[in-house]
């Protein structure tokens, strides 16, 4: 039996939740905690790309922990593995692409490279389909849809040092400030212009391999259907199908 996808930042949130700086009126904080929080704001919007993968592999391992995963010999993780075949890496990137065993209709990817697709999702669509979804996740990693939400994240948390080790590696978020991360990285919506992009890339990336592209518009097209009774986690934080629908026809025709 499928298990519901278990969101690793809420299951967390309750242990360490993000304090934004603007939760605290400036007229409450001494001089020192302002110039304080002002120097790990500043610190975050200067993270290197090598820190931010760092901590999206942190995210990937989290959510990999509290969520079922196909195996190569289950039906699922065989059927991902040959629709996939040869996307080990692809534009540039390093792939790592696997099924979780839930009956949520949902995907996600991480900046590091992390693609997860959930076994509701393919009970749903056929495999072009599921193609089509895994080019639109790959988009937002190409695009650094996540890494620039995470830096958001990082500014927004004054919390969080993100100081890296004497070393030169970045330090590994606590889990009590993991969370709050996970929930302001993953489940924020992506903004218009980001979701059309990645549609974008996802035909670029149907045509380049072969796919066919129509499937894209069809997968948006169940979605629409199943936006009538309610429950998709996926339209919860992703703009109209409908409308995606045909505005990709349009980009195929």
């Amino acid at each position: 039996m499928l298990k519901t996808f278990r969101n690793a930042g809420a299951a967390l949130a309750g242990v360490g939740a993000i304090i934004a700086l603007a939760a605290v009126p400036a007229n409450s904080q001494s001089l020192g905690g302002i110039i304080g929080s002002a120097k790990k704001v500043a610190a975050a919007a200067s993270v290197s790309d090598e820190e931010i993968v760092a901590y999206f592999g942190q995210m990937s391992e989290k959510m990999d922990a509290s969520n079922p995963i196909a195996t190569p010999d289950d039906p699922y993780g065989a059927r991902l593995a040959a629709l996939t075949e040869g996307l080990d890496s692809y534009d540039g990137l390093d792939l790592d692409i696997k099924a979780y065993l839930v009956k949520d209709v949902n995907a996600f990817a991480m900046g590091d490279g992390t693609v997860r697709i959930m076994a509701g999702l393919m009970d749903k669509f056929e495999d072009d389909e599921v193609r089509c979804v895994i080019g639109h996740e790959i988009g937002h990693v190409k695009l650094r849809h996540g890494q620039k939400r995470m830096k958001r994240a990082l500014q927004q948390d004054a919390a969080l040092s993100v100081a890296g080790t004497a070393s030169g590696d970045a330090r590994r978020i606590a889990n009590s400030e993991l969370g709050g991360l996970i929930q302001n990285v993953m489940y924020a919506q992506h903004s218009q212009k980001a979701e059309r992009s990645s549609d974008d890339y996802a035909l670029e990336f149907m045509a380049a391999n072969g796919y066919n592209q129509e499937a894209c518009a069809t997968a948006m097209d169940k979605l629409a259907e199943m936006s009538a009774g309610g429950g998709v986690e996926l339209l919860r934080t992703h703009p109209s199908p409908a409308k995606r629908a045909k505005r990709m026809r349009k980009k195929i025709s």
